[in-house]
């Protein structure tokens, strides 16, 4: 009986190509590991407090995940100033006064006229100047107080600066202002420029009478807040 040939085995089952593919796939992991986590790679600039080591470019969550910080909020644009429209009603939320608008003009003498004592509920708003929400400066006054009480804004000197100031408008909106600042005044030495001077957004004064009083010439000081447009409904 003759015997048999024996086959030659496919290439792809020969001990050879096994060698060579293992030594492939050794080479593989290598590299891969290198870049995870290797010398050169994050894991190593974490260690070494590269910029993967920034504390406000990354955390971890607790289980050892990296997570990035979220985007800081972007400021919010001041809002347009708005078409002339007259005031009706102005309200300070954190004082408690909601009070109807009336209408002021100058004197013969050129100072602002004041709301009627008859009316100490009121306040005046300068028909001059800017009507709320409008760019430049509007002009709002009223009482302290009269000979029969408190009047509209016998409290306004508590008024803290952060504190909205809302100014309703003949049709239908209304202007929004946030207080700057309060200050008190001597009438002796009253900063026109400070308080009318030209500014360069819609802003807001609020005035009334502060001081020492005398029944022969009134208080001595002016209570001023200054406050400007944050918002428009």
């Amino acid at each position: 009986m003759a015997p048999r040939r024996r086959r030659r085995r496919p290439w792809h089952r020969s001990r050879a190509y096994r060698l060579v593919r293992t030594a492939l796939l050794a080479a593989v992991l290598v590299t891969v590991g290198v870049r995870c986590g290797g010398a050169g790679g994050p894991a190593a600039s974490l260690q070494a407090g590269g910029p993967a080591a920034d504390p406000g470019s990354a955390r971890t969550d607790g289980r050892g995940v990296g997570r990035e910080d979220p985007a800081p909020a972007r400021p919010t644009p001041p809002p347009r100033p708005l078409p002339r429209s007259r005031p009706t009603s102005l309200r300070i939320p954190s004082l408690g006064i909601d009070a109807p608008v009336i209408g002021l003009r100058l004197d013969r003498n050129r100072q602002l006229e004041t709301p009627p004592l008859g009316r100490p509920k009121e306040v005046g708003w300068y028909q001059g100047g800017a009507t709320p929400g409008e760019s430049g400066i509007a002009i709002a006054v009223g009482h302290r107080d009269t000979r029969t009480g408190p009047a509209v804004f016998a409290a306004l000197a508590q008024v803290k600066p952060g504190k909205p100031i809302e100014a309703k408008r003949a049709d239908g909106r209304t202007a929004v202002y946030t207080v700057d600042r309060v200050k008190v005044f001597d009438k002796a030495d009253f900063p026109d420029k400070e308080v009318y001077g030209p500014v360069r957004r819609p802003e807001l004064r609020v005035l009334t009478c502060g001081g020492l009083f005398s029944r022969r010439t009134g208080y001595s000081s002016n209570v001023v807040v200054f406050a400007h447009l944050t918002a428009t409904k």
